[in-house]
This record gives structure tokens, C-alpha cells and sequence, in this order.
């Protein structure tokens, strides 16, 4: 697949580039794995106009990794640095001397790794940097996967290296308007809205997911539930994959509640009555320390209380959780066919949130809506799936949201707002205007 998108972010790192030629500069880049990280850069960074060293650290022993960095460094400056260097520190030190007299990229990819072989490298890095940074023309980028660790190293006060980036990027999936573009090129007249909204549901726009759909052809729910639940498949290991790493011995308690929250118990009381221990730690740190979970309160409500639901934000991880992990078993029998009857049988129903979740990302693309969000009552006798505030029009804008525009009920979704108007009467001299949502709008 061809790169698509990201025109801003590309942008952004260029002009920090050209601020390096007088001042070093360090940007921290995170995002989930997959997301395609190591390829913006490369395409931002990678071309011509700077030499650009890359580095990818790896768990090998400090001295195997200094020896392949010291290729890449023959490679980027067609000559060798002079004797042997096993130690990072020395490494780098090498390199930011070096844009002392020649401004250059310098990008280390899964900088976390370091926190298990090699702890050390960060107060010696953070040295260095002090040293030597107000003199190198380096523009230094460092990359990483893992959240909790990245967030550790560069973001927690006691670290040798807080605050000393110049800058921070943290990618996202694509929006929603890069992912029609990319299905629009991939399958012309071929794909339905429908089967726009079965890719989000299932890659929630993570470039990789997107990747591996669009370069085997998969354009239709019966080929992508192929691609997933096929004898060979990449989709069924990735979700622990991904976690395991983030979470620790802890994994397998982590994965219970997040498949509890997949599987429609989105509320605290729903999720211990469910699993029978408190939930309450990990779910704390699901939300806090690994951006995994969100706890969502009706839009306007003041503080948190007992009205509040848990979600899992990545689409892949919800659709992973609900139709991969949940159905382990199966997959250990190899009953794929089975496993694609299930989730043809139930997609439907699941994707429902997702279609809120487009429509969601598309507004914040697309138009002034200063907050937005859904709304509900304790009880659940009403909901609305988005209401949306045009502060400086002073308006109210509620929508329903769902598959088929058959469905769409706007008398129905008028007297869910008297609830809604009941419960925040400072808003009713608001403008309300009522729309519905569905395929036919995506």
C-alpha cells in the first residue's frame, strides 16, 4: 500500500527539522504499535535534503546493538567511524559531535528497550544531551511503542531525561477521511458504505490493520473476516501480542476486564459483579497509565459519579477482545469457518458503537462543534448517541445514530431531549436542531 495522509504531521516535522539547523532539537514520537511511526518519519525526514541515521534498538546486549548502529552510521555517511564502541552513550556522543559541523537526522526507534537491558543509557543519554546540545545541529527524534515505558522515561519527574524534549507527537489512527480516501483508491465502485464501516470496525484506521486489508484484496466483510480468521492469519496473536508487553505478569486480569468491557459490561458495578474482585485499580491505570480504556459520563455532567460508562477506544482492540480472545478455544480447534459465521452473525449489532465512533471522529475533522459526546440518564430509559455544542452559535445539535436510515426515529429522539433538557435546563434557550446518522452518511 502506498502512503497515504499525513500531510500535517509531515509538515510539523519538517519545520522542527529546519529549527535544528541553529538548535538541537529532541521530539519525543509515540503512538500504539502499528500506527505506522517509523514510516512518517522516514517519509518526513528521509529525503536527501539532511543525512539520516536510524537507529533501532532492540533487546540484544548494548554492545551486538552499537555494533549494527555503527553500520547504519557507515551507511548514512558512506564511511565508518574509527575503532569499536559497545556503549550507546559513546555512540551517540559520536554523533551529535558529528552535527556539530554537518546539521543531520538522528531517529532512535523503541528507545523503551533500553528500560530492560540497559536502564543505565538514560542518565548517560540525559548527560550527553546537556553536554553537547547547545552546539549540535542534530534533530533528534526518539520513537517508541510501549506507552507505559515511553511515558516513564521521558515523562516522569524523576527520570533523567524529563523535560528535555523540545517537542512531542503522538500519532493517531487515521481519520476517517484518509481511511475513505485509501478504500476509494483500493476498490473503486467496488465497496459499500457498509464495508467502509466493517474496516473501521475492524482496523479502527491503525495504518498496518488497513495495510494488510487493502494489500490482499480484502474489500467486502466475508474477505475480511477471511483475512482474520484465516490458517494463516496475522490478526489472531496480535492483540496479545501488543498487550503482554504493556501489561506485565498482570496480563491475564487486564485481559478479562477488557473483554468484559467488549462484551457490553461497561459499567464499574457490571464489570466486578462480572469478574467477582475489584476492578477499580485496573481500571484506573487501563485509563491512566495505558490510554487503553476512556470512562465516558454523559456530556455536560459536572463530576463523576455512578453514571459512568468504560470503552475501549482502539477499534481493533474491541473487535480483538470481542470475536479473537473471547473465542480462544475455537481457534485452538482451527474452527475458523465457525469463528466467521459468528462474527457475520453479530457484527452488525457490535458495529453499531463503532458507527458512533466514525461519525465522531468525522466531526472533529470536519466542522466548529466546540464539545461533543453522548448523553443519558441514570435509569437508561433514555439515550442519545451524540449530542453535539456549536458554542458561538449558541446550538444544540442532536443526532441518532444507525445503520439503516429506515430505522431513524427524530419523534423519538425529540422527547429523549426533553430528558435531556430536564436534567441541563440551562440549555434550552439554545438553537436544537435533530438529525439522524447512518451508512448512507459516512
Amino acid at each position: 500500500m502506498r502512503f497515504f495522509g499525513r500531510a500535517h504531521e509531515i509538515e510539523e516535522l519538517r519545520k522542527i527539522r529546519k529549527l535544528a539547523r541553529s538548535t538541537a532539537r529532541m521530539t519525543v514520537v509515540t503512538g500504539r504499535r502499528r500506527i505506522g511511526k517509523t514510516e512518517l518519519i522516514r517519509q518526513a525526514l528521509d529525503d536527501g535534503e539532511t543525512p539520516f541515521v536510524y537507529f533501532l534498538i532492540t533487546r540484544a546486549p548494548q554492545s551486538a546493538v552499537c555494533e549494527n548502529l555503527q553500520r547504519e552510521i557507515a551507511r548514512a555517511f558512506g564511511r565508518p567511524l574509527p575503532g569499536r564502541i559497545d556503549r550507546f552513550a559513546d555512540l551517540f556522543r559520536a554523533v551529535l559531535e558529528k552535527a556539530e559541523t554537518t546539521p543531520l537526522t538522528l531517529v532512535v526507534d523503541e528507545f523503551q528497550e533500553f528500560d530492560r537491558t540497559a536502564p543505565e543509557v538514560y542518565g548517560e543519554v540525559a548527560g550527553v544531551w546537556d553536554e553537547l546540545h547547545t552546539t549540535s545541529c542534530v534533530n533528534l527524534i526518539f520513537c517508541g511503542s510501549v506507552n507505559r515505558l515511553m511515558h516513564k522515561v521521558f515523562f516522569s519527574y524523576a527520570e533523567p531525561l524529563y523535560g528535555r524534549n523540545t517537542g512531542r507527537l503522538d500519532l493517531k489512527p487515521f481519520p476517517v477521511s484518509t481511511l475513505k480516501e485509501i478504500f476509494t483508491a483500493h476498490a473503486p465502485g467496488k465497496s459499500t458504505h457498509a464495508d467502509l464501516l466493517d474496516l473501521w470496525t475492524m482496523t479502527g484506521g491503525v495504518a498496518r490493520y488497513v495495510e494488510l486489508f487493502m494489500d490482499t484484496g480484502a474489500f467486502t466483510r466475508a474477505d475480511m473476516l477471511k483475512t482474520v480468521f484465516g490458517t494463516v492469519t496475522t490478526f489472531v496473536d496480535e492483540g496479545k501480542t501488543l498487550l503482554v508487553e504493556e501489561f506485565g505478569r498482570d496480563y491475564g486480569t487486564y485481559f478479562s476486564i477488557l473483554a468484559g468491557i467488549a462484551g457490553g459490561n461497561t459499567t464499574f458495578s457490571d464489570l466486578k459483579n462480572l469478574l467477582g474482585f475489584d476492578v477499580g485499580g485496573y481500571l484506573t491505570k487501563l485509563e491512566r497509565d495505558y490510554s487503553i480504556v476512556s470512562q465516558t459520563q454523559p456530556i455536560f455532567e459536572k463530576t463523576r459519579n455512578k453514571n459512568c460508562h468504560y470503552r475501549i477506544d482502539d477499534c481493533f482492540f474491541r473487535f480483538w477482545f470481542r470475536f479473537i480472545y473471547r473465542n480462544q478455544s475455537m481457534i485452538e480447534l482451527g474452527r475458523f469457518r465457525e469463528l466467521r459465521n459468528l462474527a457475520r452473525r453479530d457484527i452488525d449489532a457490535f458495529s453499531g458503537y463503532a458507527l458512533e465512533r466514525y461519525f465522531l471522529w468525522k466531526f472533529t475533522e470536519e466542522t466548529s462543534y466546540t464539545r461533543m459526546g453522548g448523553w443519558w440518564d441514570r435509569k437508561g430509559e433514555n439515550e442519545i448517541d451524540l449530542v453535539c455544542e456549536d458554542a458561538i452559535k449558541n446550538r444544540l445539535d442532536f443526532y441518532e445514530v444507525k445503520r439503516d436510515s429506515a430505522r431513524l426515529d427524530m419523534k423519538a429522539l425529540k422527547s429523549k431531549s426533553e430528558a435531556f433538557f430536564a436534567k441541563n435546563p440551562g440549555m434550552r434557550e439554545r438553537k436544537s436542531v435533530f438529525k439522524g446518522l447512518s451508512l448512507a452518511d459516512m
